[in-house]
């Protein structure tokens, strides 16, 4: 370690910290614009509404089978040249929103999972008793499938925090970019991304631990 400049790593902490909001701002928006579109998908895939129900397994087939940093690349330099107005958006924005769609795509097979993990006589005995069919999964069937789901999607929020590092290659300045610029410009890559490794380890060990937290208190329930 005679060439590691722990006086460098340690001073660099602060200026990481700095940006570390917007890796955290950008993984939480993706993380709750991921879930409503997940939630969508996933009961268009349970209802099998012939077109939409087509759409989504072409959606979810897409977005699970293409790379998250040519999905991100596509969105912010591909699809402006089709749809000029777009031009506009900010690398911000276009990353937040490319993992959003990519997550969604994962996280709305975690959900189908999860309702289908529900006995469907639940849902039988809710229609019998006048309720309509969006009435059942909202009061009955969604509420025992989030217990089943919080596991995988925290899994998925997890693959958002560390997937927001791709955002560097679009021009935002976060945790990644941070360590980049530092590093290439004091050729000290080994202290900077050093850095940016531990940064991301503590978060993702904190966020595991809040995971776990809330399996607990959800299982008391049952």
């Amino acid at each position: 370690m005679l060439n590691f400049d722990v006086k460098f790593a340690l001073n660099l902490f602060p200026l990481m910290l700095k940006y570390l909001k917007t890796t955290l701002a950008m993984s939480i928006l993706s993380l709750l614009l991921a879930l409503a579109i997940a939630i969508i998908i996933a009961l268009i895939m349970q209802t099998k509404v012939k077109i939409l129900y087509l759409i989504a397994k072409v959606y979810v087939s897409f977005f699970r089978g293409t790379p998250l940093v040519a999905q991100l690349f596509f969105l912010y330099f591909g699809i402006v040249q089709l749809i000029p107005s777009l031009k506009s958006i900010n690398a911000f924005t276009a990353a937040t929103i490319g993992l959003s769609l990519n997550a969604s795509a994962y996280m709305s097979e975690t959900l189908r999972g999860a309702i289908l993990s529900v006995d469907k006589g639940q849902i039988e005995a809710c229609l019998s008793v006048g309720m309509t069919y969006f009435q059942a999964m909202r009061r009955v069937v969604l509420p025992q499938a989030v217990r089943v789901a919080v596991p995988p999607l925290s899994n998925n929020f997890i693959d958002i925090i560390k997937g927001s590092s791709l955002a560097f290659t679009l021009g935002v300045t976060e945790l990644m970019a941070t360590a980049q610029m530092e590093g290439a410009s004091s050729y000290k890559f080994l202290e900077a991304f050093t850095d940016v490794i531990i940064v991301y380890w503590i978060i993702i060990s904190f966020f595991s631990f809040l995971q776990k937290k809330l399996e607990i208190k959800m299982n008391k329930a049952y």
